[in-house]
């Protein structure tokens, strides 16, 4: 069964920390749409569709679907307050641990072969992650929203490390029948918290997570590794109009110091490189491809449209104003002692005239003071294009 042709999705995508940035633009949205309400409006997003750390995001919403500016409070509050103890181990003795561990499988690993099979899974443990996220979500409401009408669907990407597919799980009131792309696959799932801690296994950073895929387990990481479509999963499950909230500035990807004599670039920098291709390229060249089967799809007779299943599908995009690569350097001192001296170790310095590394620092900073800062650019951004917002929002609004 098709969703309604005036569904709603929304796009939520990675990138660590920065996740944070989309609760104030969804807040700004928010703020936006009840401008002339007396009374709270119903869930404006039917379809909500998550990736990495957007996945955590898309779940507290999904979850909280029938209420949803209760979502949008509860997740300002979680933001507002959290702490990198909340997410990964940052204490001296874990990561002491933990180098100690790399170091004596590296260095001694061709001795003694039997420590191949004790190689640690990953740079840092996120246990209290897991913990946070048990004690926060409540899957039996995702249930029963979808049950009453709250929510159309909710789908969660994850990438298989043994397999190469890029995998939407997801879970919706009326069946659809899974779709299948080139390294693409779509799995009818009950969502839970271990699927949340899969999508936002940062490779390297965060362990991968055992899923359980149509009777085989696959070992999961990171869902914006090999995400070519993220707009997809949202008009596959039924979506006529899509907002996509990114969480990369377009000069993120610049080379810092262009044109001088730099010098090799630290562990850092390389990292932080990485990552920012990881989550950085996806979307926006998903919704410049949409753009353009929108303008052929407008030259197709309406009768061929319907007969081949085609549909114009709108797309409100909002990104930072500003590179969070920089907002992150200059919140650096908030980090516990242990964890700046990992990353300084690293290569990332804050010092004035030689700041590197701020991109790494931006996705794994979970430091309230600069959560707040990024909830604060995305509300701005937001309200700076409210007028686009009431516009897109104002066909779907009765």
């Amino acid at each position: 069964m098709d969703a309604p042709s005036s569904s709603i999705g929304l796009i939520l995508t990675g990138g660590g920390a920065r996740a944070a940035y989309q609760v104030g633009v969804l807040s700004g949205i928010f703020d936006v749409i009840d401008s002339g309400h007396s009374s709270r409006f119903a869930n404006p997003f039917p379809i909500i569709c998550g990736t990495s750390a957007g996945a955590i995001n898309a779940a507290a919403l999904a979850c909280r679907a029938n209420a949803p500016h209760v979502a949008i409070d509860n997740l300002r509050q979680l933001w507002e307050n959290l702490s990198t103890e909340m997410v990964y181990h940052a204490d001296p003795l874990s990561l002491i641990g933990t180098g100690l561990h790399w170091l004596s499988v590296m260095a001694l690993g061709w001795l003694m072969p039997f420590k191949r099979g004790h190689t640690p899974h990953s740079l840092l443990d996120n246990a209290p992650l897991r913990r946070l996220l048990s004690g926060t979500l409540n899957f039996s409401r995702l249930n029963r929203n979808l049950d009453r009408g709250c929510l159309q669907a909710l789908a969660i990407t994850a990438a298989a490390y043994i397999s190469g597919e890029h995998l939407i799980f997801y879970q919706s009131r009326t069946p659809f029948l899974p779709w299948t792309r080139s390294l693409r696959r779509a799995v009818p799932s009950r969502i839970g918290v271990d699927h949340l801690l899969a999508s936002s296994a940062i490779p390297f950073v965060f362990p991968a997570q055992p899923l359980l895929v149509q009777g085989a387990t696959e070992w999961c990481g990171d869902g914006s590794m090999r995400q070519l479509a993220p707009l997809s999963p949202a008009i596959h499950l039924g979506a006529s109009k899509v907002v996509a909230i990114g969480t990369s500035h377009r000069d993120d990807l610049r080379v810092a110091g262009q044109g001088a004599s730099p010098s090799y670039p630290t562990f850092a920098q390389i990292s932080g490189h990485a990552l920012s291709n990881i989550f950085v390229d996806g979307l926006s060249m998903d919704v410049e491809r949409l753009e353009r089967l929108n303008a052929l799809v407008d030259h197709v007779p309406p009768e061929i449209q319907a007969s081949q299943g085609l549909k114009h599908v709108s797309v409100l995009s909002i990104s930072p104003s500003r590179s969070l690569d920089e907002l992150a350097i200059t919140h650096l001192h908030e980090m516990p002692r242990a964890a700046r001296t990992l990353f300084r170790v690293l290569g990332v310095s804050s010092d004035s005239g030689s700041q590197t590394g701020g991109a790494l620092v931006s996705y794994l900073l979970f430091e309230a003071a600069y959560t707040r800062a990024l909830i604060q650019l995305g509300w701005s951004d937001s309200m700076n294009r409210m007028e686009e917002v009431k516009a897109f929002f104002k066909e779907t609004q009765r």
